[in-house]
């Protein structure tokens, strides 16, 4: 079946940002979606509305123990005016999984999808079509429940906004560039049995006093290392981290600290397709500094929705840069970043059939 979304219009629309100096996350469109969930009723009276502040208790569950979750995201306008969604169904999913994780009630796939597509096409005219730019999607559910027992709560909301973006890494805002990355041996991102494979605010927040560490050190971001040895890397900030060495692509693989991001398992697939060797395997942070010694690290780079393909140029470890790829911009990644940025624009053709178009 499918869903129908009431809609009440602004009486007040945004001027619209200018493209070419977009950011990320600071202009938000003129309305969002709301639905709630009660326990016996299930998720029900989804809506849009002009976009606007929300009431919460101050002793909302949300509040006090964070039972939340969130996804990411994004549309795309092809030259030939039609809206593009890359892997929806890949979102829809994900966020069943938080959900289980975090003891929020599941929501049908088709539910969310339908949510999403509303939304977007009601907001459509704030999709950018500058190079690297796109309309970011951030549907997510909070508790409001009030209440202090820690256990689930019996009533949500989900809510979607959405905002129009440009490059996530400033950096990369003139195109692709070989970022400098700080690599974490302190502190951790997620630990096996944690919420590191779920989509939870209390992963990112965690996160911050390392970032913070990685801003004093010259670096935009952390790659995170195991949480039992320190040894062997994770993720990169918000996103998925590959490494290219003698040929081979490596990535951690997904046992529980690891974030299933949408746009890993699409590089995974395409380079397969293409005849690369991928592996999801452990690498130790030693050996990637082997194989920079010995000039068989080729290539690294992050994977995500907000960044798609951000290509790593330096790894700083304990207080020395790794140098990759003489800190430059590897063909594999620059190849990567090209198709599926042009799939989901529309300017390359959908061979793999992931592309869902309003």
């Amino acid at each position: 079946m499918s869903y129908e979304f009431p809609v009440t219009r602004t009486q007040h629309p945004k001027p619209k940002p200018d493209q070419s100096n977009l950011g990320f996350g600071k202009y938000f469109t003129d309305h969002m979606l709301i639905m709630d969930y009660d326990a016996g009723q299930g998720w029900h009276d989804g809506r849009i509305v002009p976009y606007g502040p929300i009431s919460l208790d101050p002793a909302s569950c949300v509040l006090h123990y964070a039972q939340m979750m969130f996804e990411g995201m994004k549309a795309y306008l092809t030259p030939q005016g039609k809206i593009n969604l890359f892997r929806p169904d890949m979102n829809a999913k994900r966020l069943n999984r938080t959900n289980e994780r975090m003891c929020i009630p599941p929501m049908d796939e088709e539910l969310f999808l339908d949510a999403v597509k509303a939304i977007v096409k009601v907001d459509a005219d704030w999709i950018p079509t500058q190079p690297g730019t796109a309309l970011y999607i951030r549907p997510y559910i909070i508790s409001d429940e009030v209440s202090f027992s820690v256990e689930p709560a019996e009533h949500y909301h989900f809510i979607i906004i959405l905002c129009a973006v440009g490059a996530y890494y400033d950096i990369n805002r003139g195109g692709l560039t070989g970022s400098h990355i700080y690599v974490e041996d302190e502190y951790i991102r997620a630990a096996v049995g944690g919420t590191g494979f779920a989509k939870v605010g209390g992963n990112y927040a965690g996160g911050m006093r390392a970032t913070k560490k990685a801003l004093e050190n010259g670096c935009k971001e952390v790659l995170w290392l195991d949480a039992h040895e320190h040894k062997y890397v994770e993720e990169v900030g918000t996103s998925n981290a590959f490494f290219m060495i003698n040929d081979e692509v490596i990535t951690a693989p997904l046992g529980g600290s690891i974030l299933p991001g949408v746009t890993r398992d699409s590089t995974i697939t395409i380079l397969r397709k293409w005849g690369y060797q991928v592996s999801e395997r452990r690498l130790s942070i030693e050996d990637i500094e082997k194989a920079s010694k010995d000039g068989t690290l080729q290539e690294a780079w992050a994977t995500g929705t907000a960044c798609v393909i951000s290509p790593i140029g330096y790894l700083r470890y304990k207080g020395e840069d790794i140098v990759i790829n003489g800190g430059d911009v590897g063909p594999v990644s620059q190849k990567l970043y090209d198709y599926i940025y042009g799939m989901q624009t529309g300017v390359v053709e959908d061979d793999m059939g992931w592309i869902v178009q309003l």
